[in-house]
């Protein structure tokens, strides 16, 4: 036995274990520096302050992780299916059961605590999407396959939506990244970046302008797929001396026509190209080309009730203030703003340890949760922020590469889906407190305050250390 535990701890991967506790012990400090108050000291186990209850949180995180590592790590092959269930049964009671906070009805509570089924909810998808991707003749080319998977992955999104908690709901799509490792085709991936950039150039061109885009926009495509630049050339070319005509009939006739309505009109230049593609007798390039623009147009044309009637006012209004439509420092965009100043002042190195004003002081709303990284910003300045950036990248890295190491379908998929759960929080919460993404409001892994979500993100990462382990032994 002594012989087994010896050889289990050595297997463990303690690089990622020690930068975990790197991170749960520097995000309690910052906890710590947000509730501090001078001459009101209060002990860790008080239980009156974020920070002390923060504390216990961590106790408990740890506890979870050694429970993880003693539990056969063939437990969570077995019962994915049953673990899935359970919290998905959790998240459809809290719509009846929950209390409601910030206008999301997501948290049971009990007593002074409160729980959050949408953190628990990512270990159940994580789960389910590593089972049914390793399970025999499983293949992502075939449409039953596939619907099944996306069914199982998006469900627990579709019942946060319904609690009105959009954050948590639309980290599930990050699990996308790990179907694409498993050889979904990049077509897919490649019209996903392309249906996000045609919403946000929507929202910033008008409809007139984005014609020729998107028809431009699908040569550019055809002319790629089919490693020729004729059909690029000939077409721009097209379009250019359409335009040029279009100025030239318009000057002469004393036409009033505005610049938009000329670069509309000049989208009918397209026809050639396509009358050019049949007479070379490319019938598969033709298809692409039509159908990408008419699913192209088909967004476009949807953006506007999608935006006005589907969206709620404040994400709307988070979508106009990064796009720079509206500008609302004391409203709407205050988080954001209080945000940005708190980085800022912390300059190069910061104001020090406690000393941080903006944080301290509640100027900054959600200081300790979704605004976690600010108070880093304030106290540690550009030197303490860039480290904690490039320790998380390492971090990712290194599940990356743990996740590469698999001989097991089941660990490499699990482990893909760690990275993704990962990479889309980091991503997300660093970005909205700078401005470059929406505030939508999820937490930063292990340093946000919440028993929930630490012990969430703390089972996602025992539960692959220890399938790392038994790499070599799992088969399945």
């Amino acid at each position: 036995m002594a012989d087994f535990r010896k050889n289990f701890l050595a297997r463990v991967d303690w690089i990622t274990v020690i930068i975990y506790l790197v991170f749960i012990a520097f995000g309690w400090l910052n906890i710590y520096a947000t509730n501090y108050q001078e001459g009101q000291e209060l002990g860790l186990f008080s239980m009156l302050s974020r920070h002390s209850k923060q504390f216990v949180y961590i106790l408990a995180a740890l506890i979870l992780a050694i429970v993880v590592l003693i539990i056969d790590s063939k437990f969570w092959v077995l019962f994915a299916y049953p673990v899935y269930g359970v919290v998905v049964f959790f998240l459809v009671l809290v719509l009846f059961l929950g209390r409601e906070i910030n206008g999301a009805t997501s948290w049971f509570f009990i007593g002074s605590f409160s729980i959050q089924p949408s953190e628990f909810a990512k270990i159940g998808a994580v789960l389910i999407v590593a089972k049914i991707l390793s399970q025999f003749n499983f293949s992502v080319h075939n449409w039953r396959n596939m619907t099944l998977l996306f069914g199982a992955m998006l469900l627990p999104s579709v019942l946060i939506l319904l609690q009105n908690d959009t954050g948590s709901a639309i980290v599930y799509f990050a699990l996308i990244l790990v179907v694409f490792r498993e050889g979904l085709n990049e077509t897919f991936l490649i019209f996903g970046v392309i249906g996000i950039f045609l919403f946000l150039m929507t929202l910033l061109i008008p409809f007139s302008v984005l014609v020729p885009l998107v028809s431009l926009s699908a040569l550019i495509i055809v002319s790629l797929k089919e490693a020729s630049f004729r059909v690029l050339l000939f077409g721009a070319l097209i379009q250019v001396l359409m335009f040029v005509a279009l100025i030239g009939v318009s000057l002469l006739g004393n036409l009033e026509l505005n610049a938009e309505q000329l670069v509309g009109f000049a989208a009918i230049a397209s026809l050639p190209v396509y009358l050019w593609i049949i007479w070379q007798k490319r019938l598969r390039s033709l298809f692409v080309i039509l159908s990408v623009w008419a699913v192209s147009l088909l967004l476009i044309a949807s953006v506007d009730y999608l935006f006005n009637e589907v969206m709620e006012d404040h994400q709307r209004s988070r979508i106009n203030q990064i796009l720079g439509f509206e500008s609302d420092p004391l409203g709407r965009g205050y988080n954001l703003n209080q945000s940005k100043i708190a980085i800022g002042s912390g300059g190069l190195t910061g104001k020090g340890f406690l000393k941080g004003t903006q944080t301290r002081f509640n100027f900054v709303p959600e200081q300790t949760t979704d605004f976690i990284y600010c108070t880093v910003g304030e106290e540690w300045g550009f030197a303490g922020s860039s480290f904690v950036i490039l320790v998380f990248v390492g971090f990712l890295l290194r599940l990356l590469y743990l996740a590469e190491r698999q001989r097991s379908v089941f660990s490499r998929v699990f482990g893909y889906g760690v990275f993704s759960i990962f990479f889309f929080h980091f991503f997300i919460n660093i970005g909205m407190t700078i401005g470059l993404v929406p505030v939508i409001g999820i937490p930063l892994p292990f340093f946000s305050y919440g028993g929930s979500s630490l012990w969430s993100f703390t089972f996602l990462l025992f539960i692959f250390l220890h399938l790392d382990t038994d790499r070599f032994d799992v088969v399945a």
